[in-house]
């Protein structure tokens, strides 16, 4: 890989690290701490009016002169007027999720951002790239929150080797191990949200934190696998109690009736029990709460000891 196609080289960052779009969460402070830290932060439309998120681009801005993103859902009902705000902001980079960016790109492109949709194959990050678009971000199921089907390391090289562009992997890093798996599938750099749960600037409620801190390998579940909208969250009642009606065959109706509202109960309530505690399955490696920088700082600062402890196996 060209080491200009690098995230943190074609962004002037400290680390090829980007912080996922975690709606409710992902605030302007939050993406400033993020991006004041070295990684790439991002504001999340989700759960935000475009007058709302105008309001938080100035406040990032305001917090850091460091480059940040957007992440916009585009399942959002005003997703094309936040689109035209992006543009009219001028907003660096733009991610995107759940759904086709196309019609937006060009926008963007023309008011000079870098434009990475999430996919979750090989042919989409095709058909996007072929677009127009400057990087892919390949997320693999393991993440929090929605998901696809393939994991991550069989979903990298496969989008590596049918695109032209730099590929970030995202899903299931929450180390420096996991972040250098990442590099070796080709990877231009990565994109992590659950440790960031863990993190003192992160907004959510110290019972949210907790739960994850608390979480072991096999405490996250998908829900909304049969109804065509899969969601990784960690175990309790509502995810319980939602698997089991989507199996007796629940309609979209009955199952709205436990997830409306219910990722604002988790995050800013604290309600653990009936709340949607979106993180991925890399929840059982995190045991305490740090700041972002050292988050991150652990993140790529540990690469060379592990490198130091490949050696014998390079060399055999």
């Amino acid at each position: 890989m060209n080491k200009e196609m690098r995230l943190d080289k074609r962004l002037g960052i400290k680390y090829p690290i980007i912080q996922g779009g975690m709606a409710n969460i992902a605030d302007g402070a939050f993406a400033a701490a993020v991006s004041n830290a070295g990684g790439l932060g991002l504001i999340a439309t989700g759960g935000l009016s475009v007058e709302r998120l105008e309001e938080e681009i100035d406040k990032c801005r305001s917090l850091t002169k460091n480059p940040f993103g957007v992440n916009l859902m585009l399942m959002h009902p005003q997703a094309s007027e936040i689109a035209d705000l992006l543009a009219a902001k001028k907003v660096e980079v733009i991610t995107t999720g759940a759904g086709n960016p196309s019609r937006f790109m060009d926008m963007w492109k023309e008011a000079g951002s870098l434009v990475m949709p999430v996919v979750p194959s090989a042919s989409i990050a095709k058909r996007l790239a072929d677009r127009g678009a400057d990087y892919i971000i390949a997320e693999g199921t393991e993440s929090g929150g929605h998901v696809g089907e393939m994991t991550t390391m069989a979903l990298i090289p496969q989008v590596v080797d049918a695109v032209d562009i730099p590929v970030i992997a995202a899903g299931g890093i929450a180390d420096v191990r996991q972040l250098l798996a990442a590099f070796c599938l080709g990877a231009a750099g990565v994109q992590v949200g659950t440790c960031l749960l863990a993190s003192k600037e992160c907004p959510i409620h110290d019972n949210y934190k907790q739960a994850v801190l608390d979480a072991r390998d096999n405490d996250t579940i998908v829900t909304g696998r049969i109804a065509g909208t899969p969601v990784r969250i960690l175990k309790n009642t509502m995810a319980r109690e939602y698997v089991k009606k989507e199996r007796e065959g629940a309609d979209k109706m009955e199952l709205e009736q436990y997830t409306l509202g219910s990722l604002r109960k988790a995050v800013f309530d604290g309600d653990t029990e009936n709340g949607s505690l979106m993180a991925g399955q890399v929840s059982g490696q995190i045991r305490e709460i740090k700041t972002i920088a050292e988050i991150l700082a652990d993140l790529y600062e540990e690469r060379f000891g592990i490198l130091e402890q490949m050696k014998s196996f390079l060399d055999a």
